[in-house]
C-alpha cells in the first residue's frame, strides 16, 4: 500500500475502481466508433466547444457539410443523408465526451488528494494523467490522418490509441491491486516465460488493430484456412522482407491467426508449469486466463466466419481486456523464488 491510512486507501481505491470501469467503457465505445465507421463524423477537434452537440437544424448541417468535405464522404458514403450523419455522429460525439469525462476523473481527485496528502500521490498517480492527455492527443493524431488522402484512418495510428488505453488501463490496475491485502505468493518457476507471454499479448492487440483499421477480417472469411490454403492465395511469403508488409491486410490477418496459435502453445505450457506447483493458488488464475483466452479464440473465428458482424467483433475486443487484466493478477500475486 502507499498509505498508511486506510480511509485514504479506501479513497483511492474508490478513485480508480470508478477509472478503471470508464477506461472499460470507453474501449468498448471506441470499438464500437470504428467498427460502424464514425470516427471520422466530427472532422475538427475543439475542447471546449466540441462539449456540446448540435442544438439547431443549422448546426446539424454545418457538421454534416464538414463531413462531406473528407475523402470518405466522396468516396464511400455519398448518398448518405443527414439523418444517417446523425447516428455516426453520436457515436464520435460519445467516444469524445467518454475521453473528457476520463480527463476530469483523473484531475481533479489528483489535485485534491495531492493538496490533501503530500506531493507522493502526485509522484505515484501523475503518470495516469499525463497518459490520459497523451491519448487525447493520438485520438485526434489518428482521426487527422483519415480528413485528406484515405478514407479511413492509419492501422498504425489506430494501434497507438488502442495500446496506450490498454497501457492505462493496465497501470490503474496494477496500482489498483497494490492497495488491496492480496497475497503475494513465491513460485517456483522463472517467470520470464509469462512476461514474454504477456508481451506477445500486447503485440496482439497492435496487430488486431491493424486487423481493424485495415478491414482485414473481411478479406477471408474462412477458418482454419485462408480461403483454400493456409497461406492466403493473394500474397506471397516473399513479402515479409518488405518493409510495409503490415500494409497488406491479408499478411496482417495471417500474422494475427499464427501469433494467436503461438499465444495458446505458450499458454498449454504454462498452464502444465502452474499445475505442477505444490502451492494451488496460482491454478485459479491460470484457468481463468485459459477461458478467457479460449473464449477469444472462439470469438475471432466466429468474427471471421460471421464476415465481421459487429456483435462479435465486439466482444473478440472486450474479452481482451480480460485476457490482460487476469494476466496482470497473475504476475501480482507471483514472486520468483530461485531454487537453491
Amino acid at each position: 500500500m502507499y498509505s498508511e491510512n486506510n480511509n485514504l486507501n479506501q479513497q483511492l481505491k474508490i478513485w480508480l475502481f470508478a477509472l478503471l470501469s470508464l477506461i472499460i467503457l470507453i474501449i468498448l465505445v471506441g470499438g464500437l466508433t470504428r467498427l460502424t465507421d464514425s470516427g471520422l463524423s466530427i472532422t475538427t477537434w475543439d475542447l471546449f466547444v466540441g462539449f456540446l452537440p448540435p442544438l439547431t437544424n443549422d448546426r446539424w448541417i454545418d457538421y454534416f457539410n464538414l463531413y462531406k468535405t473528407i475523402p470518405e464522404f466522396s468516396e464511400q458514403n455519398s448518398n448518405m443523408t443527414l439523418g444517417e450523419f446523425k447516428v455516426i455522429f453520436w457515436w464520435e460525439w460519445g467516444h469524445r465526451q467518454l475521453g473528457r469525462l476520463i480527463g476530469l476523473t483523473v484531475l481533479l481527485p489528483l489535485i485534491y488528494f495531492t493538496f490533501k496528502n503530500g506531493l507522493w500521490v502526485l509522484k505515484t498517480y501523475g503518470l495516469i494523467f499525463l497518459l490520459v492527455c497523451l491519448q487525447g492527443f493520438f485520438g485526434w493524431y489518428m482521426v487527422s490522418s483519415g480528413l485528406v488522402d484515405r478514407i479511413d484512418v492509419s492501422h498504425y495510428r489506430l494501434s497507438i490509441h488502442l495500446v496506450t488505453a490498454f497501457l492505462i488501463l493496465s497501470i490503474i490496475f496494477w496500482k489498483l491491486l497494490k492497495l488491496t491485502k492480496i497475497q503475494i505468493n513465491d513460485i517456483s518457476f522463472n517467470l520470464k516465460l509469462f512476461k514474454f507471454f504477456f508481451i506477445l499479448l500486447f503485440i496482439q492487440l497492435i496487430i488486431g488493430a491493424f486487423v481493424s483499421g485495415m478491414d482485414a477480417g473481411t478479406i477471408y472469411n474462412t477458418w482454419p484456412l485462408m480461403g483454400s490454403s493456409y497461406f492466403p492465395d493473394d500474397s506471397k511469403y516473399i513479402e515479409f522482407l518488405n518493409i510495409n508488409f503490415f500494409d497488406n491486410p491479408s499478411i496482417v490477418q495471417f500474422v494475427h491467426r499464427n501469433l494467436a496459435y503461438l499465444i495458446v502453445i505458450i499458454y498449454i505450457y504454462l498452464f502444465i508449469l502452474v499445475f505442477r506447483e505444490t502451492n494451488k493458488i496460482f491454478r485459479k488464475p491460470i484457468i481463468i486466463i485459459g477461458i478467457s483466452i479460449f473464449l477469444q479464440v472462439i470469438l475471432g473465428v466466429v468474427t471471421l466466419l460471421s464476415g465481421v458482424k459487429i456483435i462479435y467483433a465486439s466482444l473478440h475486443q472486450i474479452n481482451s481486456i480480460l485476457i490482460i487484466l487476469s494476466c496482470l493478477y497473475f504476475l501480482y500475486i507471483s514472486k520468483y523464488q530461485a531454487k537453491k
